[in-house]
Formats: structure tokens, sequence, C-alpha cells
């Protein structure tokens, strides 16, 4: 392993430390009385000195001021940063007095993990602070941080290289403060959703990641082989077709946030392992579901911004119901001015090449209309909209209209230009199931690797008898990505997928 000269620096530090016989990694319980955040929202001077006459706190150094017989540091904890007033008088005692120069002025560094113990005062600038008394280290950082700058009082820095943030979180996280605020969001977001559905008596549950069978999308899976059963396995690309048989044994309403796998692109908005919400409700439709999205992410925008109208980068978006709805045929006629409705397959193909959307032979009519709506149309839906009404043969698991020949009830929800939910009534006549399972491996026999593949156990399970269900699938990286105001899914995924690293 190559070590930089920073580095080596560090870890001859960690050996002189060793000498003195200071262990740079206790192993001991620290007692924290207190975080930065509660001392520096609570802490009123004089007023109530006396409850923060003792406190202990631990954290990282970011930052350090040597004043000589004392210094100014900056340690940072979970909740924020602190200043601490550290004098040599304070902290060391007769012969120790000594060690003061050469522990903390030549031996401790910033990046390293200390606790203490003093008490709160307000320095003559009115920077709350802790005066030191007691100083612990309790681990020895051997890798230097980024720089990491102060200005008037302020932490600041410029580690923006992309590459540096998302394959190395943990740093990023230290010394860009903001990027925790966007995971407290996340889970801010995530725990609106469930608290929403649970009021609701939705159940969460779990379902299997490894499946015998990748069904519930369209999309190439990953493969793996599990050796005792000697048989291969897939990582789960959707959950759909498992929450649908807890439909069918009794369950009226049910939803998971499902770890998914497709072994597809990437891009700012695609990853290959991603968070899907889904949830079933028996007895509902596509109607009520369209409602029933409106309400909630109403809510979920409150519940992480107090608003409903978000800026995402320089557009604003409004959340507050209701949203339009257009048919995906109407659609495509108002962005390409053309009507797709009655056209057959090669007529489609024929207005790919028009449009100059590129084709090829294993996709089919619904492949080449969805290439079409998402190369023309897609992107001009900034502010939420219903997409509604598709033909069914881009919806295999989807009720047929009740009223619409050739279309099916689902409905696809745009944002910012990308599908953010897709939604059914969902099929539930298992003749019709079997029927377009067969199309679907018609076309994979075609070449179309993302073709579904015939589920025999769901089709057994559906002639057990299905209720009138309605089932939507929410996309929550994107979703988070517009709740934060982040351009790229890598910024709302603490570890995203990258390329494999060079160097160490």
């Amino acid at each position: 392993m190559h070590l930089s000269e920073q580095e080596i620096i560090r870890r001859e530090k960690l050996q002189e430390l060793t000498k003195l016989g200071i262990d740079a990694y206790p192993a001991a319980l620290y007692p924290i009385t207190h975080s930065s955040a509660v001392i520096k929202e609570n802490f009123k001077g004089a007023e109530n000195a006396a409850d923060f006459a003792e406190i202990s706190i631990a954290g990282r150094i970011m930052s350090v001021r040597d004043m000589g017989k004392a210094n100014f540091c900056v340690i940072q904890d979970g909740a924020g940063r602190i200043q601490l007033y550290i004098k040599r008088d304070d902290i060391c005692t007769g012969e120790d007095k000594s060690l003061y120069d050469v522990i903390w002025k030549k031996l401790i560094d910033i990046g390293d993990f200390i606790g203490v113990k003093g008490y709160v005062f307000t320095t003559k600038t009115g920077e709350t602070s802790i005066h030191v008394k007691e100083l612990t280290l309790l681990s020895k950082s051997l890798r230097p941080l980024p720089v990491v700058k102060e200005k008037d009082g302020e932490a600041f820095d410029e580690v923006t290289d992309p590459e540096f943030r998302y394959r190395r979180r943990y740093a990023d996280l230290i010394v860009n403060p903001g990027v925790k605020e966007t995971f407290i969001k996340r889970t801010r977001m995530m725990n609106c959703i469930r608290e929403y559905l649970n009021k609701m008596d939705a159940l969460e549950v779990e379902t299997p990641v490894l499946q015998s069978i990748p069904g519930g999308a369209a999309a190439r899976p990953f493969i793996t082989h599990h050796n005792a059963l000697d048989m291969p396995l897939y990582l789960r690309i959707a959950n759909e077709l498992y929450l649908k048989r807890l439909i069918v044994g009794g369950f009226d309403f049910v939803y998971e946030f499902s770890r998914n796998f497709r072994n597809e692109g990437m891009d700012r908005t695609h990853n290959p392992e991603f968070t899907i919400l889904e949830f079933y409700v028996a007895y509902k439709d596509y109607f009520w579901m369209m409602e029933t999205t409106e309400q909630l992410l109403e809510q979920v925008a409150l519940a992480t911004n107090g608003k409903t109208n978000l800026s995402v980068g320089e557009k604003e978006i409004e959340f507050k119901a209701p949203y339009k709805r257009i048919s995906i045929y109407d659609a495509i006629h108002e962005f390409t001015g053309i009507d797709v409705s009655a056209m057959n397959e090669e007529e489609v193909r024929a207005v790919c090449k028009q449009l100059h959307i590129q084709t090829d032979p294993s996709m089919g009519r619904a492949k080449m209309l969805d290439e079409i709506f998402g190369e023309k149309c897609e992107a001009n839906y900034v502010q939420p909209t219903f997409i509604i009404d598709y033909p069914v043969e881009m919806s295999p698991l989807t009720k047929k209209h009740r009223s619409k020949p050739g279309l099916v009830e689902r409905f696809e929800l745009i944002v910012n230009g990308k599908e953010l939910a897709n939604a059914y009534t969902e099929l539930n006549d298992p003749i019709d199931q079997r029927e377009r399972f067969e199309e679907q491996a018609r076309l994979m026999e075609r070449g179309d690797d993302e073709a579904m593949f015939v589920d025999q156990d769901f089709l057994r399970a559906l002639e057990y008898g299905m209720p009138p269900t309605s089932g939507i699938g929410f996309g929550i990286d994107r979703l988070a990505m517009l709740m934060t105001n982040q351009l790229s899914i890598q910024d709302v995924l603490f570890f995203p997928q990258m390329r494999a690293e060079n160097n160490a």
C-alpha cells in the first residue's frame, strides 16, 4: 500500500503516542452529556450558566488556532460544530505540563477524535464555547482530511469533485456538513410516507430479494447462483407479484420499501441498485390511486420542507393537489403532431424512423411507443402530471380499461421530466394474465431482454381469486431528489455504484 508523506507522518505520531503510554484507540465508554446543538441552542450565558458548569462532549477536530499556552479548537459531533478553549495549565499539571507541547502541538491532528469535559462560556466575540478542563484522545486519524478552511467563524471547503464525494462518502459527510441534511430529509420523507400509510391501516411487509423468476417489471435482471439448491436466482427487479400474492391471501392493504436491482445503464436518474415503495389496496382502482398519490405527495412535501411549492434546480414545482391528467396518446400527439392511437407495429416503426428514434427488430409496438414518449414528451412535463390510459400491449399486468377498448387503466406520474410513479388498476383475470405473459414470452423469443418471464406460480395464485385491486410503485430515490433539490441520484444515495477504483 502506497502511503503519502502525511500518512507516514501520522503513523509516526501514533507510534510516539504509544511510547508515551497513550492509547490512541481506547475501548472504554466515554460519557457524553450534551451535543453541540443542545449547547448552542440552550446556553443563555449567566442566566443558566450553572446548568452547563459540568459538561462532557466528544467529536472530531476540524480546526485548531495555536495561541501559545492555549488553543482554540473546533470539533464536530453528530449534531454540528462547537468551539473549544484549551489552556495548557488547565489540562496539564506539574510535570505533565511539559507534555502539552509534545502531545497537543505535535501529536494531535485535525481529524482526530477527542473527548472533553469542562464548562460552557461565551467568548469576547460572542461565540458559545467550551472551556476544557479535561481532554482525552479517543481515536487517531491516520489519513488527513481534505482541506477545510474557516472564514468569519464558519467552516467551508472546496471538496466538490463528484468522483471523490461519491466514492468516499464518509469523507464527504465530514467536510461537507450540508450533505448530512440531504439524508436527514430523505429519512424524514420516508417516515412521513410510513406514517401516512400506517394511518390508513396498511401493513408493512417484506418479500424475497432472491427470486426464481424476475417478475413485476420490464427490466434486465442480475443473475446469481444458489449452490445448495444448484439453481439460478435473480435479484429482484420489482416486488409487485409477491405483494399481489398477499392480496390474494387476504391482506387488504400492504406496502414495502423494496431494494431493487436492474442490470441496466447508469445516469443522473438511474442507479443499478435503488429503492422503490410499492403498495397494493384491495377494492380500489387507479382513479382512487391518483387521488391518494396527490394527497401523499402533498404531505411529503410539507413534512420535508414545510411547504408544497419546492425549488428543483431553477424550476419551481408545486405538489399541492390536484395534478393534470392526460392520455399517453394525447401526449404523443401534442408533442409530435402525430396520432399513433390506431397505428399497428409497422406504422409505429415508420413513425420512429420519421422522428429519428432508433429501433431494432426485437422491439414491439409497446416498446416503440414507450421510446416515442420518452424522447419526445416526457421532458416537457415539469409540474406533476398523470399520463393515463396506456395501450394494452404496454402494460402486461394491468386491467383493461372499463370503457376504452385497446387501453388499460394505468398511469405514470411525471415530475420534472421524469417518471416518479407507476400505477394500475391491477389485472386480476388469470386467463387474461396468462395471455399477456405468453405475449411477453414471444417478445423474449424475438430478443427483447426486458420482456417479462411467465410466472406460473403467480398465475396459480390469481386462479385462487384476487379481489379488485389497485397498486403503485414510487421511485424513492427520485422522490428524494425532488424533496432535497438534488439533480443527480448519486446525491441522495449514501454509496452510489461506481466503476472499480484504480488506486486505493
